[in-house]
């Protein structure tokens, strides 16, 4: 979190910048080296030469106070006035390039800083300038910016050590050296450095708010609010402040306090990209999505190329059931951050939700090249695999590079992660689409929800539906939270196992969790289940005119929407046998079917179960002869 608020931590910076015309310090007489240059510079002049006492000069007073305000328009024509009246004057334009920097109005600023630093090359308030002005660049959205960021770190350092060189009782040097270390994720320097700040100058709002943020980002809740309350005591018009007071109360789960804090925030400045992301946090606790969506928006206009708020619109997208505007919203932000991962998987996962399994299986292809051995895509990319098997012919599939691309890469991910169940079992799952049954009591027992979920839909591509339940089961028995547990629905959704999807949804409705989502999931676990039925229908009607082709794409379909329904496992297996010219795959995936059709008709006579474990057997012989005469032809 602590890097989302450095755009409304540098702002601040530069309000206590004025403090270093004022601050009472004792100026070193050595000589120091310009930042970035190995040659020396001149003499420092005495401290006495230079006004530090407290006390700014009287033609900067009224437009001294009017930055310390906030009143940066205003405080900027001052500056100006004053200027056009004495332009020596170093003060007012170091002031004037404050009033700039506040209002990012950075060129005029560096320029400003760049006069002071002709007229005295030792000024540290230029230099602690120069460094705010390099921290609120790395807040554009510019590529060339973005990719030369820790060059424009390395220099504000250089710009801030030297401030604090010529200044080491300036509150303010220090102040801005800890905002280098914070943006370079030094937080223990930067909180050292806020620390000596406050010491130097107890009424530093800037340096106790900058504090916070790093408890906050610590998670030490109490401290951190502490910190920004004593902030807004010392500069109630600290946006920053009141950011992170309201960041803090939401992560204290006291929304209502939170939102009141936030909107403070907005209203003493409109444009910061975090605290909207904040406050849509907040709206969508509350269960206020509609502004919550607008605020994520609000952010995103600030900061497009902040991943956060596309992923958190398209939550309350699928929340709604709208996973085509979902998958829409990511691709607006994958436009912005092409190599943005976590945008690509959750668009491949969306699409997996979709079932459309060809966009999913590219998408989790895209992440591998991009990041080799990735879990989660190989992961994905076997659940999309398999959902396509369950639409289609198996036998093509098989033959298919998708397959063969796929158990490569499950094999190279399980040599660089061998404890990795969940991998273990997605290579399981495939194996069993080839008629390959693998002894998954040799991988391991399950010992967290993620792994039994993994078991499950292996479980489930092996025809072992007892025992895919049982673990399903397990997992929604000891469901205590909603959100939890429509996930849960949701991936046993994905896999068809309706039974359990509906036990899981009720569960959700049980904890209080969304009615409204509760309703699309339960309606739509009715809907599979009738489709499957009526195309079991159709295709027995196909079936009776010996159409068997047709008749198998019908039995398949209803297969694949209900993987537990018997009587589609029978009439495929059917279908598969009595098909005109069966290959030995067909007669192969035909005794596999039957076998699924025993293991979910459990209230069969014995002598029916018997009768059809004759014709497995016999199904199986020959279809490994066929298998051994077709590659004879093959090889001839």
């Amino acid at each position: 979190m602590s890097n989302k608020k450095i755009a409304r931590n540098a702002v601040n910076s530069a309000l206590a910048l004025s403090c270093l015309l004022a601050s009472s310090s004792q100026i070193a007489s050595a000589q120091v080296p310009m930042p970035g240059s190995g040659t020396q510079s001149p003499a420092i002049r005495p401290a006495s030469d230079i006004d530090y006492s407290g006390n700014v000069a009287h033609n900067v007073s009224t437009a001294d106070k009017l930055l310390s305000q906030g009143k940066y328009s205003q405080a900027e024509d001052a500056f100006r006035d004053t200027l056009v009246n004495n332009p020596a004057d170093i003060n007012a334009t170091a002031g004037l390039g404050i009033a700039l920097a506040k209002q990012f109005k950075l060129d005029g600023a560096d320029e400003m800083f760049e006069r002071v630093l002709r007229q005295d090359p030792n000024n540290a308030a230029a230099y602690a300038g120069k460094a705010t002005i390099l921290l609120n660049r790395l807040q554009s959205s510019s590529g060339t910016i973005r990719s030369n960021r820790d060059s424009f770190l390395k220099q504000a350092e250089e710009y801030a050590q030297r401030a604090v060189t010529l200044a080491p009782a300036s509150a303010e040097a220090h102040f801005t050296l800890g905002q280098t270390y914070k943006e370079q994720g030094r937080d223990n320097e930067a909180a050292s450095e806020f620390r000596t700040a406050t010491s130097l100058d107890p009424q530093h709002s800037n340096a106790y708010c900058q504090l916070g943020h790093i408890k906050l980002a610590q998670n030490s809740l109490e401290e951190a609010a502490e910190d920004f309350k004593r902030s807004i005591d010392l500069n109630s018009g600290n946006s920053s402040a009141h950011y992170g007071l309201g960041a803090t109360y939401l992560k204290n789960n006291q929304t209502d306090d939170a939102v009141k804090e936030l909107n403070t925030a907005l209203y003493q400045f409109p444009n910061a990209w975090p605290t909207h992301m904040a406050l849509g946090e907040a709206y969508q606790k509350q269960g206020n999505e509609v502004a919550a969506v607008k605020e994520y928006q609000a952010s995103i206009a600030i900061k497009p190329e902040n991943a956060d708020p596309y992923l958190r619109i398209a939550d309350i997208r699928e929340n709604r059931g709208d996973l085509e505007m979902a998958i829409a919203d990511l691709r607006s932000g994958l436009t912005q951050m092409p190599y943005n991962v976590e945008l690509r998987q959750r668009i491949a996962d969306t699409c997996l939700k979709l079932e459309k399994a060809d966009d999913a299986i590219k998408g989790y292809r895209t992440i591998l090249q991009m990041s080799p051995n990735d879990n989660r895509a190989v992961k994905g990319l076997s659940q999309a695999l398999y959902l396509k098997a369950q639409k289609a012919a198996v036998g093509a599939l098989l033959a298919s590079n998708d397959y063969e691309s796929a158990m490569k890469t499950l094999d190279e991910a399980i040599k660089l992660n061998q404890d990795d169940m969940e991998l273990r079992l997605s290579q399981a799952k495939l194996m069993s689409l080839s008629g390959t049954k693998p002894d998954l009591a040799k991988i391991g027992t399950p010992s967290n929800d993620g792994e039994r979920l993994a078991a499950a839909e292996a479980l489930m591509a092996q025809g072992n539906f007892q025992q895919c339940s049982q673990y399903m089961q397990d997992i929604i028995t000891r469901l205590n939270d909603p959100k939890q547990s429509f996930a849960v629905a949701d991936v046993a959704l994905m896999i068809k196992d309706l039974d359990d999807a509906e036990a899981a949804y009720k569960k959700a409705q049980s904890l209080s969790g969304s009615p409204d989502r509760v309703t699309r999931g339960l309606a739509e676990v009715s809907r599979l289940r009738k489709s499957s039925s009526d195309d079991v229908k159709v295709a027995d009607e196909l079936a009776k005119k010996n159409q068997w082709d047709g008749a198998l794409d019908r039995y398949r379909q209803a297969s694949g929407t209900n993987p537990k329904n018997p009587e589609a496992r029978l009439g495929l297996a059917r279908s598969l046998e009595k098909k005109k010219k069966p290959s030995s795959a067909n007669l192969a995936e035909s005794a596999s079917q039957y076998e699924n059709y025993l293991a979910l008709k459990t209230d069969l006579p014995a002598k029916d179960a018997e009768n059809y474990r004759k014709n497995i057997a016999k199904l199986k012989e020959k279809s490994a002869e066929m298998a051994q005469k077709e590659q004879k032809s093959k090889a001839g």
